[in-house]
């Protein structure tokens, strides 16, 4: 069977495909984070009817430096950025997130994740001419590619560099055809539009950690609901005010006045090992078409 064959069998075969074209269903096989985060409600009111109502989340994230070593002790690309390239399949070279290796001010390096920040007052909300981009109601940035076209006002306005401009048609797996676009879920990719992180819209709704979270083998990445106060990596539930003030917790351009609903706890991945006297870059992330690769000659050894 030659690579363009063994190609298209992990495209039909991958079971993500199925979530994909009907991610509505993911809940169902989906494990809960923590009950009072994402599946508590509302009793009873006369303004509903006397029907129960899902609350509004009011969502947030927290990266816990403390634990993030951009996944050089563990020799690998930051698997954050390589599980949400392949829950997304982000374009290849156009990751929604990224890590990068920064100085810290006494000259030691640390790693620092930069998805899309989720602003409470974002820019590129403000410039859109069209109301492509916009915020829902529990506080994610979103963008309906139906209505994009492509002028890229968003991207000037983002003083985070978040967002990425399709030039060409980006590849889409074999099945993308069929899938139900939604911009919780923007799949399939579009030549002419603008794509960025969406916080997992369509994963937070079923009661899922976002792909980079669930991704990342040291638990760093925390997903909050600031209206329950809380926060869970997957493994624990915090108190969210509680954790980002007892660990002098911080925003990216605070001073710009976006109050971004991303949290940073200061740290270099002490906890995980990480010698800051040893300059290690994060390794290259694979494009979601390398993961697949890598996967379907394992899948061709077992058969041997």
């Amino acid at each position: 069977m030659d690579g363009k064959q063994n190609h298209q069998k992990w495209q039909l075969s991958r079971r993500r495909l199925l979530a994909l074209m009907a991610t509505a269903g993911a809940a169902a096989v989906a494990a809960p984070l923590a009950p009072s985060l994402l599946t508590k409600v509302r009793g009873a009111s006369a303004a509903t009817g006397g029907q129960r109502q899902t609350p509004l989340r009011q969502w947030a994230m927290v990266f816990d430096l403390r634990k993030c070593e951009g996944c050089v002790t563990t020799d690998k690309a930051p698997q954050c950025v390589e599980g949400c390239n392949a829950e997304h399949f982000v374009p290849q070279g156009q990751e929604w997130i990224r890590v990068f290796e920064v100085e810290g001010a006494a000259g030691h390096n640390y790693f620092l994740p930069r998805p899309c920040m989720q602003c409470e007052n974002p820019p590129c909300v403000n410039v859109c001419p069209v109301g492509a981009t916009y915020r829902t109601d529990e506080g994610i940035i979103l963008i309906n590619h139906d209505r994009c076209i492509g002028c890229r006002m968003c991207m000037a306005a983002c003083p985070y560099g978040v967002r990425s401009f399709n030039w060409d048609q980006p590849p889409n797996p074999a099945g993308a055809t069929f899938a139900n676009y939604s911009p919780e879920y923007p799949v399939p990719h579009r030549r002419g539009t603008v794509e960025k992180c969406m916080l997992c819209a369509h994963r937070v709704g079923d009661g899922r950690l976002p792909a980079c979270a669930e991704a990342c083998p040291m638990y760093a990445v925390y997903l909050g609901d600031l209206g329950e106060d809380i926060a869970t990596n997957g493994k624990e539930v915090v108190k969210l005010s509680d954790f980002l003030a007892a660990n002098s917790a911080f925003r990216l351009k605070e001073d710009l006045g976006t109050r971004p609903r991303v949290w940073y706890i200061p740290g270099h991945g002490q906890d995980e090992g990480h010698d800051i006297t040893v300059r290690s870059r994060p390794k290259k992330a694979r494009s979601w078409q390398e993961q697949g690769a890598t996967l379907e000659h394992k899948d061709e050894g077992v058969k041997k």
